[in-house]
């Protein structure tokens, strides 16, 4: 064959092929979720994603050892409380379990940086993500408990804050409350495009919120729809968004590449926990190679776009680049 041009050429071994990757992956853009429960002594297994815990505030340091030990940097919290009402007030409550968690996290492993998840779906009675009227959530009568969530989780160690109930103007309402308050330093990472997806399915067991009954398809989005996409996007970078998530990711890599490609902040993705637990009944099945599976879908993640990819995967990956498999 007579041609100039032969791609195989930087194919031929490993090092060519290491030298020339278009996608890199460090294991500082890897955010690691963590389920924080009320009480003390707690190390349970969530047995709808295997291999992920519940701790409670005396034994986070269990998980998070295992995580830093994997070199993983990042830590994102969820809390399940004991006490849940109409309000969620315990989401926002000083002593919160969020806010307890953070206490404890910053006294034994201060090096770790943390992301609080605000939002009030493990926190209420009826497991919707704010003030319930009528048959609906009230947009506006939620905004001002989910800033004093913020507040409060930055008040308790936060080093970002991550809202992820899809109201309108909520991070508008965020940032003027960390800002009125000194804290116009901290981050916010909103999950601007959050569909309403079938994949959250095991976290509901691993939240606590596994007893919810309707949808949250009246603010979560349809995931029909692609341009709506860019309006949450351009909506929430307009009040002060400081980073843009996209959730779920596998099915929206062409979300999280528009993303990217239109935006000027780093991208986040939110691997959720339905790919997670496909991949490891798979993998338990004998159908699939797990490291494998986890490889070329982070790697799938961020060739799409995502700077960051919080992911439950998230110590695995890690291990792989420190094996040089991925990376």
């Amino acid at each position: 064959m007579d041609t100039g041009m032969r791609p195989r050429r930087l194919r031929m071994d490993g090092r060519t092929r290491e030298l020339v990757r278009e996608t890199r992956i460090g294991k500082s853009s890897l955010i690691y979720p963590i389920f924080v429960e009320e009480g003390k002594g707690i190390v349970t297994e969530i047995s709808a994603m295997p291999g992920q815990k519940r701790y409670s505030p005396d034994t986070l340091a269990y998980g998070l050892e295992e995580a830093a030990k994997a070199g993983i940097t990042s830590i994102l919290l969820f809390g399940i409380p004991q006490h849940k009402d109409e309000c969620g007030s315990q989401a926002y409550d000083e002593n919160g379990i969020v806010q307890q968690a953070l206490r404890a996290a910053k006294k034994d492993f201060p090096e770790l940086y943390y992301v609080g998840d605000v939002c009030m779906c493990e926190y209420t009675s009826h497991g919707h993500c704010g003030i319930i009227k009528g048959d609906s959530v009230d947009n506006d009568k939620t905004l001002p408990l989910l800033a004093k969530t913020a507040l409060s989780q930055v008040m308790a160690g936060a080093d970002m804050v991550a809202p992820s109930d899809m109201m309108d103007g909520r991070v508008r309402a965020i940032r003027q409350e960390l800002d009125a308050a000194g804290y116009e330093d901290i981050p916010i990472m909103s999950y601007a495009a959050k569909y309403a997806s079938a994949f959250y399915g095991p976290f509901r067991e691993a939240a606590g919120s596994d007893g919810f009954k309707g949808n949250r398809k009246t603010y979560q989005m349809d995931f029909h729809n692609r341009k709506e996409a860019m309006k949450e996007v351009y909506l929430d970078l307009d009040e002060g968004a400081d980073i843009i998530m996209v959730k779920p990711a596998l099915s929206y890599l062409d979300i999280i590449r528009e993303v990217s490609d239109r935006i000027a902040v780093p991208t986040a993705a939110y691997s959720v926990s339905g790919e997670y637990s496909m991949i490891k009944a798979a993998a338990h099945a004998g159908m699939v190679d797990e490291d494998a599976i986890v490889a070329e879908t982070a790697v799938s993640i961020y060739r799409a776009g995502a700077d960051i990819l919080i992911t439950y995967f998230a110590k695995e990956i890690a291990r792989m680049i420190g094996e040089g498999r991925i990376g």
